[in-house]
């Protein structure tokens, strides 16, 4: 009587490896590790801003926070986040070994756009006004830790060049991934253009309405507005940037607002750039004290969230129900599937 074998046929030498790595990604190690990293790298920063420490805290926070926000932007957004988080450390390193203006100047211009656009793609949808007003903080402080991250790269910076460039290229970018998150142009509809196009006109608006008043208002108007900002700062400590204040803050409170409710809420979400980049580039000033920068941003986000409350008013009052309980269930039943904030959106 013959017998058979009933052993199991020989798995893989690497398969047990595979097994393991796919628990750690699935495991929350990878996001402590980031947080640590964050934490430790922004550490460093604060120490170098202070100053206190040696002196190659301030670089060294740096080349960790930089990458980092490279990586979580790539993981977010559905990227490779072992290879432009590999780029973006071989970069700073470049920058440091190279000591040329050029490349330390454009590698902390990089740094203010990944992490404007982090600061907008790291948002969640908000079925509240105060969830809302959340999601601001939260993308207002990514562009803070990246402004400090920024500067330790110690550009040389021509003031308006620097700011204008990293919003240019933040704005580029997160339109380009609301492309996609917001189910392209022909998803947008009648009401997503004309808040597109309003969106536009704001952001044109607010960045030439200096440059048109120096030029071609009339001396009166000017010196009233100068006097206004200068009363702010001798008073207030800062002055609010428009910017921030009339469209970014406004737009990202909004859009998360909307994103709870209809996919197209992401292209409201795209000029949530103007509240993140100019935060992410606020340090590039070297005329102008960290005490009034901080201020500048605090009173942005009060005055923008101010603005967007009175958008989503209007908005619930001309497309929601009527009555206070209908708006409550109203707002009970916006839970938009989005992935959570750690997840990749794509």
């Amino acid at each position: 009587m013959s017998r058979h074998s009933t052993r199991a046929p020989a798995r893989p030498a690497f398969s047990g490896l595979q097994r393991l790595i796919a628990g750690i990604a699935s495991s929350r190690l990878p996001l402590a590790t980031w947080v640590m990293l964050v934490v430790v790298g922004t550490f460093m920063l604060v120490c170098a801003m202070v100053p206190t420490g040696p002196e190659w805290f301030g670089i060294t926070g740096s080349l960790i926070v930089g990458p980092a926000y490279t990586w979580a932007l790539a993981a977010r957004t559905g990227g490779r986040p072992v290879i432009f988080g590999t780029l973006a450390l071989a970069l700073g390193l470049l920058a440091v070994w190279a000591d040329r203006d050029i490349i330390s100047t454009g590698t902390s211009v990089l740094t203010t756009a990944v992490a404007a656009v982090l600061g907008v793609m790291a948002t969640v949808p908000a079925r509240s006004f105060f969830a809302a007003a959340r999601e601001c903080v939260v993308g207002m402080g990514l562009a803070g830790i990246g402004a400090m991250a920024a500067i330790g790269f110690e550009p040389a910076i021509d003031v308006t060049r620097y700011e204008y460039l990293g919003l240019g290229l933040a704005l580029v970018g997160a339109e380009i991934l609301v492309f996609r998150l917001g189910a392209g142009l022909h998803g947008l509809g009648r009401r997503g253009v004309a808040i597109v196009a309003v969106g536009a006109a704001l952001l044109l608006a607010t960045l030439l309405y200096a440059e048109l008043l120096l030029r071609y208002g009339s001396t009166g108007l000017v010196d009233w507005l100068l006097a206004v900002v200068d009363w702010s700062r001798d008073h207030l400590g800062a002055f609010p940037r428009p910017i921030v204040a009339v469209l970014g803050v406004p737009a990202l409170a909004y859009g998360c607002h909307m994103r709870a409710r209809r996919r197209q809420g992401w292209w409201v979400c795209a000029f949530g750039v103007a509240a993140t980049s100019p935060v992410a580039t606020s340090l590039g000033n070297p005329a102008v004290e960290l005490s009034e920068v901080v201020l500048s941003a605090v009173y942005g986000l009060m005055v923008g969230l101010v603005i967007a409350f009175v958008i989503i008013r209007l908005d619930l009052a001309l497309t929601g129900n009527a009555g206070r309980r209908r708006r409550v269930a109203e707002q009970a039943a916006a839970v938009r599937p989005e992935p959570g904030r750690t997840a990749a959106l794509f």
